[in-house]
């Protein structure tokens, strides 16, 4: 971190502390999704509260990050790409929230035979977020290393688009109502959304890591 802000420890740390916050939304997020197939409601009700007190915590940190760049004058050169990767950043926990949000307020009956399938999908979401948290650190330490995890991150997003079709399938197959068929698609194009506006994050850490190193 301190080849972009070598000019002060606090911007560091803070920009350190909401990567983690993100990173530790995406396993709270997966737990999540694990908690409420496992019928485990109290436990599935904490983790929304865990996930929902990181996603303050991640906006909290995001705009103290932008006022400590406009207050001191920091990186006026880089300050706008810097400011969209953490406002993109932030949109990877907000998206995990409102998905967790999404199954506490409307309680899909999933198909049990059909769980691993929902949790190999939430995994590889949790994944995809993972490691473009860690593309955004190389980001602000070494832009030559961006690109190294960068297609990480798409490999993830397209092994998630490859569960969420296969998990689509499988639903439409089941005799189920059309309804329910209807209602567990829209959960599952909700937890394969993670993975989609990290490989947004991942297009946009491509184009700012080639600024930083002409």
């Amino acid at each position: 971190m301190n080849i972009l802000f070598r000019q002060t420890r606090e911007l560091t740390i803070q920009i350190d502390a909401f990567l983690d916050t993100v990173s530790e939304g995406a396993l709270v997020f997966e737990k999540g999704v694990d908690d409420y197939l496992a019928g485990n409601e109290a436990r599935f009700e904490e983790r929304y509260a865990d996930i929902k007190a990181l996603e303050n915590k991640a906006d909290d940190l995001r705009r103290s990050i932008e006022s400590h760049l406009y207050r001191h004058s920091l990186i006026p050169e880089s300050r706008g790409d810097v400011l969209g990767l953490l406002e993109n950043m932030d949109n990877v926990i907000d998206t995990a929230k409102n998905t967790l949000s999404l199954i506490l307020v409307e309680r899909p009956e999933t198909i049990p035979e059909l769980n691993g399938d929902w949790q190999e999908l939430a995994g590889t979401a949790a994944r995809t977020a993972e490691t473009v948290v860690v593309a955004a650190r190389a980001f602000f330490r070494d832009p030559l290393q961006v690109n190294e995890n960068l297609h990480k991150v798409y490999f993830h997003e397209k092994e998630g688009d490859r569960i969420a079709m296969d998990l689509k399938r499988k639903v439409f197959a089941t005799d189920l109502d059309l309804a329910r068929k209807m209602h567990l698609r829209h959960f599952i194009v909700n937890i394969d959304k993670v993975s989609d506006v990290a490989e947004n994050v991942a297009d946009r850490l491509s184009i700012y890591a080639i600024k930083r190193t002409i």
